[in-house]
């Protein structure tokens, strides 16, 4: 409704909110942070012929936006709790607007990876921002709804950005994605400035500088680690050992955070089963999730040899499965409580991509179809009990950690996915492809990357190679995809559990029969 007001500090004339402009502005911004993270998918093949980046490059391409986005959002976050939302909506959108412009004129891999890594820190400003605008924004009855829609939203941006992506690369080259990405920040910048109120919990308390340090440390050694496996090998020391400094430093994380007065993350928190079965569901769904992308768009173009934007459309069912089921699941969950539908949406996950690890060369495209539906469906039924685990937990003066958490279980959810799966996916490729015969640089070529393959088999005109690198790249697909079905699987068993343990116990953290776990937890966030 428009009977809600902004209150000046000052005194200054109160300013109606539009809820609706506030809805539409905030759903615009957070598309364009999260389509960013799956749109330049479909532009990989081009990436790889023109700056002749190898399969670990591209998957840094991707990962570095999702990795930093990650590292950055709870000190983005706490920022602009204490210093305004609105500020931290319009910072972010500006620098990922500028740095998007400046991607558009990189012709060397690593100067993209880097750019990406900025855009990922503008990311980590806007995202936990929108979703905290909502809820100090819409009335309590109506956050519901609200959360429903900005869950569609983040879910179907994936895809509607691929889509996007693919239609401007049918025209242009792979620098239109980044074009893309000016014209969106550009347009929900505007939007902020006219129709967004400024919310903020300020306050004296000093920021966890120490904290944010040790949550990109931890997690840059850990995916660092993952990404290189298949350069280095995953049983290597070098492997090994990253992977182990990584979750010390991250052991670190939560040691620090449990004596700090104010931390980023309360560990605490995750004392709440609901909490906890949300948080941990939304990060193994998106783990699966972009992975799946990351696989599925190199899976589409350089196997299946269809164009950026046929690739682009043939992911569509997944996304018209997805929005109509996020939008029905808070009445399904209102009819018949949370953990049915959450369940059944996470095996119809794993279902999906069970059947889409069945592809190769030579599949149907109804194959994919029978993929894409379950996997869209059960993405929208988990996606919003999931979100609203978390954001109902918390009381509204701890709305800020809830949106800080949902963000980073996606965030970092996303980045692990690309990371592992692409990883398995690197693995498999390299583990199948037999270059027995051929030249050492033709050989070094074909095993960097598929894209690379097939350039290279066109160039000397041996289809053979060409052939056995695509089976080799289906061979890790399946690989890669069957993991992302086993994480959807270990998150509906978790959730199942933790839901269970939590039986009659009261669904918001402050307000449980444990007040003084409630009363530490709120004052640890004020």
């Amino acid at each position: 409704m428009n009977g809600l007001t902004n209150p000046d500090r000052a005194g200054a004339p109160v300013r109606a909110v539009r809820q609706g402009a506030v809805l539409a502005v905030t759903c615009l911004a957070l598309a364009t942070v999260v389509s960013a993270m799956a749109s330049l998918n479909v532009a990989l093949p081009d990436i790889a012929r023109e700056t002749h980046a190898n399969q670990t490059q591209l998957s840094w391409i991707i990962d570095a936006y999702s990795l930093i986005f990650a590292s950055f959002l709870l000190l983005a976050a706490t920022l602009g709790d204490r210093f305004g939302r609105r500020k931290a909506l319009l910072a972010g959108l500006g620098l990922f607007a500028g740095v998007s412009l400046a991607a558009t004129f990189a012709t060397d891999p690593d100067v993209l990876i880097t750019l990406r890594a900025v855009l990922g820190i503008a990311a980590a400003f806007v995202m936990p921002a929108t979703l905290s605008t909502i809820t100090s924004t819409f009335p309590r009855a109506q956050q519901a709804r609200a959360v429903s829609i900005w869950a569609a939203v983040a879910g179907a941006s994936a895809v509607l950005g691929l889509l996007a992506s693919g239609a401007v690369l049918e025209v242009w080259s792979w620098r239109s994605v980044f074009w893309l990405n000016v014209v969106l920040a550009g347009a929900s910048l505007i939007g902020t400035y006219l129709f967004v109120p400024e919310s903020a919990q300020p306050g004296k308390q000093r920021i966890d500088v120490v904290g944010a340090v040790l949550t990109v440390a931890g997690l840059g050694a850990l995916v660092y680690s993952v990404i290189q496996a298949p350069e280095h090998g995953w049983g290597s020391v070098r492997t090994l050992v990253g992977i182990g400094v990584g979750l010390a430093v991250l052991i670190a994380f939560v040691a620090w955070e449990l004596r700090h007065p104010h931390p980023l993350l309360d560990p605490r928190l995750f004392r709440h089963m609901p909490f906890a079965a949300g948080s941990l569901s939304i990060t193994l769904q998106f783990f699966a999730f972009f992975g799946f992308i990351f696989v599925v768009m190199q899976y589409l173009q350089l196997v299946r040899g269809d164009s950026a934007l046929i690739a682009a459309v043939s992911v569509l069912p997944m996304s018209a499965a997805m929005i109509p089921s996020a939008r029905l699941s808070p009445r399904l969950v209102a009819r018949r409580g949370a953990r049915g539908p959450w369940t059944v949406g996470l095996l119809l996950v794993a279902t999906g991509l069970l059947v889409l690890a069945q592809l190769d060369a030579d599949s149907s495209y109804w194959l994919i179809v029978g993929g894409l539906v379950p996997l869209g469906a059960g993405m929208g039924l988990a996606m919003t009990p999931a979100t609203a685990a978390i954001t109902d937990a918390l009381p509204p003066r701890l709305q800020n950690v809830g949106s800080a958490v949902n963000d980073l279980s996606r965030d970092l959810g996303g980045a692990l996915g690309i990371a592992v799966l692409g990883s398995v996916l690197n693995a498999g490729y390299r583990d199948e492809l037999d270059l027995t015969g051929l030249p050492a640089p033709v050989a070094e070529a074909a095993r960097s990357s598929l894209a690379a393959a097939n350039h290279v088999g066109l160039a000397t005109g041996n289809s053979s190679l060409i052939e056995q690198a695509r089976d080799a790249f289906a061979s890790g697909m399946h690989l890669a995809l069957i993991s992302g079905a086993g994480a959807a699987v270990l998150a509906a068993v978790v959730v199942t559990f933790l839901l269970r343990r939590a039986g009659k116990t009261s669904t918001v953290v402050g307000e449980a029969p444990d007040s003084d776990t409630g009363h530490r937890l709120a004052k640890s966030v004020r």
